[in-house]
């Protein structure tokens, strides 16, 4: 493996999930891939002093900060990388850009269609790596399905079925988050993960969205505080102090693609006994490509030509030729979803150096930001059928037990 002495200097803003995996992503980069720049975390930011700090040492990160705009200023600070709810998007990323800064940011982009094609026109007047941290684009499996559709395995695409099904909130005392409070978070399943599907299905096919037609569900409509429900001995404790939820528990909607294909979408966290089931299953008159990340090292591929042996095969997509496969391990030991956020990290320190276009781009995450408007367009105005455009105003939602949003 070859070495480097440049660095690419990162700023990491938000200690959660996203900001772990993230922690994770940059350091492991450069010790299973070769890149031309080497990327340095150097600066943590959170949101309370004790946290970040207690963070920033557990992970490693030489200095932490409660101030985000300190990691725009300083100009040792090369990339910022944003892992924060979603309101806080396009003023970090504004910010970013108009300090000359790569910008990674967590999906959805943003949590309106304004603000995110006011980041989009900012990130083509900086002429900087901004790129969407649709991390799913990275799976091995995905990422061989789109060669062979790009390669005309399937032929002329029919129908693109997607769900992501979890079910971490199928509890109704399950603790209320930032994720259920809409001004915070923008949507609920259909931004959180629906916003996933979307993207990996017009990555897929190389078609967009063009029209949905959709309905969303509130099947609990408050949860306790957070904390509220830690009981001792197990026992739960009250949990009649509850904060309203204030988006959708689950989506549903149909969609029509611009080169003719019928789509049919579902995102739910409501799902009982599935934990992180992204699917997606294309068929062309030619063949079909299907995947359940629950099982992401496999790609079932099917071949209508084929004379005998019909029926999908299935592929381990494990093999040193495969994408990003070759990086890792011996043949059928298979990777995880950490992977994912690590070959995000290489893509973009190779697209920083110029050796490959950024994907997703800030422009790719508004398309998915218009549909996800459009459904809810739709939904608010039962289920009719919606046309996803450029400047699209996103439907005020007050999802209600039961009933469209």
């Amino acid at each position: 493996m070859t070495t480097t002495t440049s660095p690419l200097r990162i700023a990491l803003i938000g200690t959660g999930f996203m900001g772990r995996m993230h922690t994770h992503a940059w350091r492991t980069a450069p010790r299973f891939f070769d890149l031309p720049l080497t990327p340095q975390p150097a600066l943590l930011v959170g949101h309370r002093a004790d946290a970040t700090a207690e963070a920033a040492a557990r992970w490693e990160w030489p200095e932490h900060s409660v101030d985000w705009r300190e990691a725009v200023e300083r100009d040792d600070i090369d990339v910022i990388d944003i892992c924060t709810p979603g309101q806080t998007h396009a003023e970090i990323a504004l910010a970013a850009l108009a300090a000359g800064k790569h910008v990674l940011c967590e999906k959805p982009l943003a949590n309106s269609v304004a603000e995110a094609e006011e980041m989009t026109d900012a990130a083509a007047r900086a002429g900087v790596v901004a790129m969407c941290g649709f991390s799913y684009r990275r799976t091995p499996a995905l990422t061989l399905a789109r060669e062979l559709i790009a390669a005309g395995r399937v032929g002329e695409i029919r129908h693109v079925r997607a769900q992501y099904l979890q079910d971490w909130l199928s509890d109704s005392d399950a603790p209320h988050t930032w994720r259920l409070d809409r001004d915070r978070a923008g949507s609920g399943a259909l931004g959180d993960i629906g916003a996933h599907s979307i993207d990996t299905a017009q990555w897929l096919s190389g078609q967009d969205i063009t029209a949905v037609s959709a309905t969303l569900r509130t099947f609990v409509t408050s949860r306790p505080r957070r904390g509220a429900v830690e009981g001792l001995g197990g026992v739960a404790a009250d949990t009649t102090d509850r904060l309203p939820v204030t988006v959708d528990d689950a989506a549903a909607f149909t969609a029509h693609f611009d080169g003719g294909a019928l789509g049919v979408f579902e995102a739910t966290r409501l799902a009982t006994g599935r934990r992180n089931a992204n699917r997606i299953e294309i068929n062309g008159d030619r063949g079909a490509i299907a995947f359940d990340f629950e099982r992401m090292n496999e790609l079932e591929v099917y071949d209508a030509a084929a004379d005998v042996a019909q029926g999908f095969r299935r592929v381990q997509v494990t093999e040193a030729q495969h994408p990003y496969a070759g990086a890792w391990w011996p043949v059928g030991h298979g990777l995880g979803y950490e992977h994912l956020f690590t070959h995000q990290a290489v893509d973009f320190v190779r697209a920083v150096a110029g050796e490959i276009p950024a994907s997703p781009t800030f422009a790719d995450a508004t398309q998915v930001q218009r549909v996800l408007a459009a459904v809810e367009q739709s939904a608010a105005h039962d289920s009719i059928l919606t046309t996803v455009a450029a400047g699209a105003v996103d439907a005020p939602a007050n999802p209600v037990e039961g009933n469209p949003s």
